[in-house]
């Protein structure tokens, strides 16, 4: 358990492409990793595009699609979902679950009838430490769960205040 002056930190890798930091993690993750990406991209709108956002693979708004970027910082995409390698397991970050009570709720009573527990969430994350037991269909669903559209027009409307 932690302390209270104890800080966490993150996996982050300084990297510029997806390829680079799939060379960059603990390779055994790799597979699990490119298994989340290839259910993503099956499901995902078509608009969102796959970079590389704040160390971590993410599917963002493009800024052709939404030039005023996010927090309204030049040249930072809109980011929708992540993917990220941390010390102790894979994280999904989802900003709809943050915004979303519906989306963040769906999610985490899916996982309960799936596994008969709770998942490892935080407001806008999804730690998966066991990775023999990624729920792939449950991620597949979460990246259908918004279109480009609705991400900007949640954006505009809520920002960065909590929805739920």
């Amino acid at each position: 358990m932690l302390k209270s002056n104890q800080v966490v930190k993150k996996m982050i890798y300084d990297v510029s492409s997806v390829a680079e930091y799939l060379d960059r993690i603990d390779q055994n993750r790799v597979p699990y990793i490119n298994k989340l990406r290839e259910v993503i991209k099956a499901n995902i709108d078509k608009n969102f595009e796959e970079t590389i956002s704040y160390g971590m693979i993410a599917y963002v708004v493009p800024l052709s699609i939404y030039p005023k970027g996010y927090h309204a910082k030049a040249n930072t995409p809109l980011p929708y979902l992540s993917i990220a390698s941390q010390k102790n397991s894979i994280n999904i970050y989802h900003t709809g679950m943050y915004q979303s009570k519906y989306i963040y709720d769906n999610f985490s009573h899916s996982y309960i009838n799936l596994f008969n527990k709770k998942p490892d969430m935080g407001k806008s994350c999804i730690r998966l430490k066991n990775l023999d037991q990624i729920p792939y269909q449950l991620i597949g669903e979460l990246a259908k769960s918004m279109t480009v559209k609705e991400v900007i027009v949640s954006y505009e409307i809520r920002g960065n205040n909590d929805a739920r």
